[in-house]
C-alpha cells in the first residue's frame, strides 16, 4: 500500500498564502472588531514580546521563585509567533504587505550590509 501525504504545504513554502489564511480566519473569528481590527492586531505583538520574554527568564532560570521553566526551543516558538502576529498585523493594515515588506527589507538590508546581501 503506498502512502500519501495528507499534510498540507509547509507554510514557509507559500508565507504570504498563510497570512492571507489566517487572516481570513481571524477576521471569521472575530467579524465583531469594525475599524479596531487593525489596533487590536498590533497590540497583540506587544502580548506576544511579553512571552518572548517569559520565555527567556523561564529558560535561563532567572526567577529564584520559578526556577527554570522554559527550554531554548520554547524561546524559538515564542519568536516565531511574535513574527507571524507581525505579519498579520502589517497584512491587516495594508493588502500590499509583501510589497511593503520586501521593500522595508531591501532597505534594511541595503543599509546594513551595504549591498553584500544580494545574491
Amino acid at each position: 500500500m503506498s502512502e500519501q501525504s495528507s499534510s498540507p504545504p509547509s507554510p514557509a513554502a507559500d508565507l504570504w498564502g498563510a497570512v492571507e489564511g489566517l487572516c481570513g480566519w481571524l477576521d471569521a473569528s472575530r467579524p465583531d472588531d469594525g475599524p479596531d481590527r487593525v489596533l487590536l492586531r498590533i497590540l497583540k505583538l506587544s502580548e506576544e514580546v511579553g512571552e518572548v520574554a517569559q520565555a527567556v527568564v523561564g529558560a535561563t532560570g532567572r526567577n529564584p521563585r520559578k526556577g527554570v521553566t522554559h527550554t531554548w526551543d520554547d524561546v524559538s516558538a515564542e519568536l516565531c509567533d511574535v513574527a507571524v502576529t507581525a505579519l498579520v498585523a502589517l497584512r491587516t493594515l495594508t493588502p500590499e504587505a509583501p510589497e511593503v515588506f520586501a521593500h522595508h527589507l531591501k532597505r534594511i538590508t541595503e543599509r546594513s550590509l551595504g549591498g553584500r546581501g544580494e545574491a
